[in-house]
């Protein structure tokens, strides 16, 4: 239907009716579990009823906006935060809370309307990106100065890494804002020089890339990673390694630089092992956590177990001890997941997420404009290697990194900068053919 020129976009609005009745289902298990009764506290469903509105309202202004772009992503997304809050108010009743300001429950809703609102302003405001490839320099060095700023002045909470900026009744955790920002330059620098890099010339037998041009990539790159090591944040500094691997590669074409790239790492890898003490120690624990079961080994451990108590079908929501494997909400949210909705429930996250990539790499390859195309790339990037890291990681196919599961584990500056991701990708998507 359109009236005064809007056209709702329907295919949103039925799709978002889903994660709406999960919500609402998945706190009625909640009840059962923790009361024995159907009836929700006002509590709880208060924090569910403002995320379905603040859901239902984010289509409407994406309607107001004349917004033509992808009508998926976002359901999709919505999913999966959904996921995220069932899980919070099923643990947060089960955690300590401490001096917190609020329950954790209400704590995720706060990060969800945030990151909501993050997405109305860049859905608003990046009508066009050239603007934002013509600052490439800028995000470059605002990304330099974030993450020697938190080397200097960070604030570790119990993780053992610096990556947090105390702002007194908040904390956040710039390394998330970092990782936008790096895309941001390099799908300006490689849009620019992408004829150039893609050139060699011959050293006698030898076919070299055009160093002068990759330097500056390069050394941007090896500052961002750097930095992010000595702050013994190794998730992001895997992260960022992917990211530049796929939009090189993506700007290319040429697999010289993947394979030379995962080399470099490789080489990085078993120096830091050799140098690092806490790599060192991430290493044994995934090699072997039953050495220490009760002290460094005990996250992994516990998740084992969770997944192994979960079996096919799960114990169902509120019926297993999740709350038993230390930093659950954060580290281990995909192991809650898998104790109480089981095998099944956890292949059906791995397909949203899955779903959630494709999509975006279906986007990216319809969009005519270079510069966003890569852009696209580089977002839809982010969320998947990040879902694949922690993933891994949970699993044991990895050692954890200690990064969030996108849209689902606890934590504000994830959440709310993983919004700001799906709001451009979203707009990119209006450069999208057919």
């Amino acid at each position: 239907m359109t009236r005064r020129g809007f056209s709702l976009r329907w295919l949103e609005l039925q799709l978002l009716v889903i994660p709406a009745a999960v919500s609402l289902i998945g706190l009625s298990m909640i009840s059962l579990a923790r009361v024995g009764s159907t009836r929700w506290s006002w509590g709880d469903l208060t924090v569910s009823l403002v995320f379905i509105v603040a859901v239902f309202a984010t289509s409407f202004w994406l309607t107001l906006l004349k917004v033509q772009g992808d009508q998926i992503l976002l359901p999709i997304v919505v999913m999966l935060a959904c996921l995220g809050l069932l899980l919070s108010q099923r643990l947060g009743p089960s955690l300590p809370e401490g001096g917190v300001w609020a329950s954790l429950s209400e704590r995720q809703l706060v990060y969800l309307i945030m990151g909501l609102a993050l997405m109305w302003v860049t859905v608003g405001l990046v009508r066009h990106f050239f603007w934002l490839k013509r600052l490439k320099y800028t995000w470059a060095v605002l990304a330099s100065f974030l993450t020697f700023f938190t080397m200097a002045f960070g604030t570790d909470l119990g993780s053992g890494a610096r990556l947090w900026l105390d702002l007194g009744p908040i904390t956040v955790q710039p390394g998330e804002v970092v990782k936008v920002l790096l895309v941001l330059f390099l799908a300006g620098y490689l849009d620019d020089y992408r004829e150039l890099i893609t050139r060699s010339y011959r050293v006698g037998p030898f076919s070299l890339p055009p160093l002068p041009y990759l330097i500056p990539l390069v050394g941007m790159w090896g500052i961002a990673v750097l930095a992010v090591i000595l702050q013994n944040d190794l998730g992001n500094a895997l992260l960022l390694f992917g990211i530049f691997l796929v939009m090189l590669y993506v700007a290319s074409g040429r697999l010289l630089y993947v394979v030379g790239g995962l080399a470099a790492f490789a080489a990085a890898f078993v120096v830091a092992l050799r140098l690092v003490p806490r790599v060192a120690q991430r290493v044994d624990i995934w090699l072997d956590p039953w050495s220490d079961p009760t002290g460094i080994g005990m996250q992994p451990v516990q998740a084992d177990l969770a997944f192994a108590h979960g079996h096919i079908l799960g114990t169902g929501w509120g019926f297993g001890f999740p709350q038993a494997i230390p930093v659950v909400a954060t580290d281990y949210a995909f192991a809650a997941l898998g104790e109480e909705l089981g095998s099944l429930g956890t292949v059906a996250v791995i397909g949203l997420y899955l779903a959630l990539v494709m999509r975006g790499l279906l986007v990216a390859s319809r969009i005519r404009n270079s510069y966003v195309r890569l852009l696209s790339v580089g977002l839809v990037s982010v969320l998947g290697l990040q879902t694949l890291i922690i993933l891994a990681g949970t699993v044991r196919l990895l050692p954890l990194t200690g990064i969030t599961l996108p849209f689902i584990s606890a934590g504000g500056s994830s959440l709310v900068t993983n919004f700001l991701l799906v709001g451009l990708l979203i707009r990119a998507s209006e450069f999208a053919r057919g």
